[in-house]
């Protein structure tokens, strides 16, 4: 039976605007997003029954439907009945490495996974563009899951304009193991508070995505200016999930009291970073806040960008 591992690399976010609301009742987004060497490992086999059977040893990861990873499998069947019915059912196995409820995209990303990894057992040839228009039929992250790299995303996230690679760029993640925020509460909760500021005319909306595509971080990015780029982090949601989660707050301050380059929440939470100038610095980073808290519950990683989304190994 063929066979094939993937590494699906988790994601940050650099910029996250609001700008308003879409007439599909989504909000419409502007983000800047970048993957980073913090990743599952994702297996595709071939077996002989039309099943999907999903493994993972996390006792947290639901095995059905429910995971993203197996609707994404779900969605080539049904796309794809001929390969179906010449190839046969597909057995995942999942490597978590990438915490869970964490805001990093990791569903996202073994989603983006086995539509790649499908492509390639059921020899389907399909382009990126394809593969990224179906990743947007199961959320608005996997399109960029699949490609990666460093990028602007607009609409509901699922518009893709790469940028300049950042790769090897350092940075230090936080997030409680024990501690989820939900994305459609931050969401919710946003537009309940702020949409009194929300654009009303698309003229502005159009405006304010071209002002990003040439704004100062996207020439942060080109310049590949780490001093730049840490300088300019911005999370609308921060506005809503720090007032709520305590823990997320004081996680953020102790980042920042120590040498960074500059500290954020990535997306709706609860995971928060730090960009670093070198590897010692966030090595030192990462002692001192495990230092300054020493709560079992709080998981650091060290990583760095990557220029890529999900690969073959």
């Amino acid at each position: 039976m063929k066979s094939y591992t993937l590494i699906a690399p988790a994601k940050i976010n650099l910029h996250l605007e609001i700008l308003g609301i879409r007439p599909d009742n989504y909000h419409e987004l502007v983000m800047i997003m970048q993957t980073v060497d913090l990743a599952d490992r994702v297996e595709l086999k071939s077996i002989d029954t039309d099943d999907i059977i999903l493994h993972c040893g996390h006792p947290d990861v639901p095995l059905d439907r429910t995971n993203l990873a197996y609707r994404a499998a779900e969605l080539m069947q049904q796309e794809f009945p001929e390969a179906f019915a010449k190839y046969g059912g597909v057995e995942i196995t999942l490597h978590k490495h990438i915490p869970i409820a964490a805001g990093l995209a990791g569903g996202s990303g073994n989603a983006a996974a086995v539509l790649v990894g499908i492509d390639l057992l059921w020899e389907l040839g399909l382009t990126q563009s394809s593969l990224q228009e179906l990743g947007a039929k199961l959320g608005s992250d996997v399109p960029f899951c699949i490609s990666g790299g460093t990028a602007i995303a607009t609409g509901r996230g699922e518009s893709i304009s790469p940028l300049a690679s950042l790769e090897g760029i350092f940075v230090v993640l936080g997030k409680y193991r024990s501690l989820e925020v939900s994305t459609p509460w931050a969401y919710t909760t946003y537009r309940h508070e702020f949409e009194h500021e929300y654009d009303r005319e698309p003229v502005s909306v159009t405006d304010r995505l071209d002002r990003i595509h040439s704004g100062a971080l996207v020439r942060a990015i080109v310049e590949r200016d780490p001093v730049k780029i840490g300088g300019l982090l911005y999370n609308d949601l921060e506005k809503v999930v720090l007032p709520a989660h305590p823990l997320v707050s004081q996680l953020r301050a102790e980042f920042q009291r120590h040498p960074n380059l500059g500290t954020m929440m990535s997306g709706s939470g609860p995971t928060v970073f730090s960009l670093a100038d070198s590897r010692s610095q966030a090595d030192a980073l990462y002692h001192q806040v495990r230092a300054a808290i020493t709560d079992p519950d709080l998981e650091l990683f060290v990583t760095q960008f990557c220029d890529r989304g999900v690969r073959v190994i």
